[in-house]
C-alpha cells in the first residue's frame, strides 16, 4: 500500500501528473477561499437586513434612519437609501436638465433600480469561480485517470506481461486522480448552490426595501416635505372620483 499512496503519485509521477495535482490543489484552494469569503459576506448582509427593517423604518426621520444603518461603505441598504435621497434632491433641481422632464417617481425608481442591480451583481461576484471549478474539476481528474491508464498500458507493453505488480501503480494513480477531481468539485458545487440560495433570500429583501424607499419619496416623503414647508398638519387625500351630473 505504501507504493500506491497519494504521496507516491507525486514522487513517482511525471511532469503531467504533477501538473494535474498542482492544478487541482489550486482549484481547491480557490474554491474554499471564495466559499469562506462569500459566506462571511452573506452573514453580514443578513445582519444588515435585520437592521434595515428594525432600525431604519423605526427612526424618527430619514437622516436618523441612515445613521441607524451604520457607516459601513459596503452596506447595500445604506447605499440604496443614499441613492434615493440624492435622486430626490437632483430631481428637485433638474428642471433644465434632460432627466428633469421625468417625474419624481420615475427618476427615483430609475436610480434605485440601477443601484439595486449593482448591489445584486456584487453579491454574485465569485460564484462564477465556484461554478467553473465545480464543472471542470471532474474532467481534470478524468484526464489524470486517462493518463494513469496510459501508463499502465505502457508498462504492460514494455514488460510483455499483464501481471498485477506492473499495472497496480499506474491504475492506483488513475483512481487517485479521479478521487481528487471529485474532492475538488463536490465542495465547489455545494458551496455554489448554498450561496446562490442565500443571495436570493437577501436579494428579495433588498428588492422590498427598494420598493419601500420608492414609495416613501413618491408619496410619504413628498407629503412630509409639504407639511414641513407650509407648517400645516398633514391632510389625508381622498382619491375617489366625484361624478358630476
Amino acid at each position: 500500500m505504501h507504493n500506491y499512496g497519494p504521496a507516491d503519485v507525486w514522487l513517482q509521477g511525471d511532469f503531467i501528473t504533477r501538473g494535474i495535482v498542482v492544478f487541482l490543489a489550486l482549484m481547491s484552494i480557490a474554491s474554499w477561499v471564495v466559499i469562506l469569503i462569500k459566506t462571511m459576506g452573506l452573514l453580514r448582509a443578513r445582519a444588515m437586513s435585520k437592521v434595515a427593517y428594525r432600525a431604519f423604518w423605526a427612526a424618527s426621520g430619514f437622516e436618523a434612519g441612515i445613521d441607524a444603518l451604520g457607516a459601513a461603505i459596503h452596506n447595500p441598504y445604506r447605499q440604496l437609501a443614499l441613492t434615493a435621497r440624492e435622486a430626490n434632491e437632483q430631481q428637485s433641481d433638474a428642471q433644465q436638465l434632460l432627466h428633469g422632464s421625468m417625474s419624481n417617481g420615475e427618476w427615483v425608481s430609475r436610480c434605485l433600480h440601477n443601484m439595486l442591480d449593482e448591489q445584486l451583481a456584487q453579491m454574485q461576484t465569485g460564484l462564477a469561480v465556484l461554478a467553473s471549478i465545480g464543472s471542470t474539476a471532474p474532467f481534470v481528474g478524468l484526464f489524470g485517470t486517462v493518463w494513469g491508464i496510459y501508463h499502465a498500458l505502457m508498462a504492460i507493453g514494455i514488460s510483455g506481461q499483464s501481471s498485477l505488480d506492473h499495472v497496480a501503480g499506474p491504475v492506483g494513480e488513475s483512481l487517485i486522480m479521479t478521487a481528487a477531481g471529485l474532492f475538488v468539485a463536490i465542495p465547489a458545487v455545494l458551496g455554489y448552490n448554498a450561496l446562490s440560495r442565500g443571495n436570493k433570500g437577501v436579494g428579495r429583501k433588498m428588492v422590498r426595501f427598494t420598493h419601500e424607499l420608492h414609495a416613501y419619496f413618491v408619496t410619504g416623503g413628498k407629503h412630509r416635505q409639504e407639511k414641513k414647508s407650509t407648517g400645516m398638519p398633514a391632510v389625508e387625500l381622498n382619491h375617489s372620483r366625484v361624478k358630476t351630473a
